[in-house]
């Protein structure tokens, strides 16, 4: 498989400080795995080599504004979790992208994420298509969740999808697993960043 990197994206999905860093609200339900899968290593990695070769990078953080007015009343499932930890509200360090992945010149910042899926609030499919993108890379939090749901509806919409194995982590180490061992081969082509980086010329 030949990728060519004029074509290819690279998405970083909540590479925010909540996640990626000590004292975040939510760094300690995913350490475990972050560090079992060596992520943030590999992805600052992949991130650095697929621009040194053309690729583009996108950053898609979540935010939302104090008081969470965007979201209903009464949020369940893992926005109430968020609601409830006072997660990645906007223009504090918690919702600050971490400093190894921080947006270089010529990378894209992917605005108004305020849900699971990339593809739901923002305008990042059009800026895909407009910049002809063929191949969509996936990192990020959480392996089963905005990480699958943003696989899901780009391989809906037609694109290529790779999923860097080694560059997701979940809550738990199960859900890691079985999120990669049974979701991503579903929708997607779920390889190690290493693969990845030789595919792409």
């Amino acid at each position: 498989m030949k990728l060519d990197a004029k074509t290819t994206a690279l998405v970083l999905i909540e590479y925010q400080n909540e996640f990626t860093s000590e004292g975040g609200v939510l760094h300690g339900a995913v350490a475990g795995v972050m560090e079992k899968t060596n992520m943030l290593a590999n992805s600052v990695k992949v991130a650095d080599e697929a621009r040194k070769k053309g690729a583009t990078i996108m950053h898609a953080p979540i935010t939302f504004a104090p008081g969470y007015g965007e979201l209903t009343r009464h949020p369940y499932g893992i926005l109430k979790g968020v609601v409830d930890g006072k997660c990645f509200v906007k223009d504090t360090w918690g919702a600050a992208i971490v400093d190894d992945l921080a947006p270089q010149d010529g990378d894209i910042l992917i605005e108004g994420k305020r849900g699971l899926d990339t593809f739901a609030s923002t305008n990042i499919d059009f800026i895909l298509r407009s910049k002809g993108i063929k191949t969509v890379v996936l990192g990020g939090f959480l392996t089963n969740c905005c990480v699958e749901s943003t696989m899901r509806t780009a391989y809906e919409h037609g694109f290529e999808v790779i999923t860097l194995v080694d560059c997701v982590a979940a809550t738990s180490q199960e859900e890691h697993d079985n999120a990669i061992k049974y979701d991503f081969q579903m929708f997607s082509k779920p390889m190690p960043s290493s693969e990845f980086l030789a595919h792409l010329g």
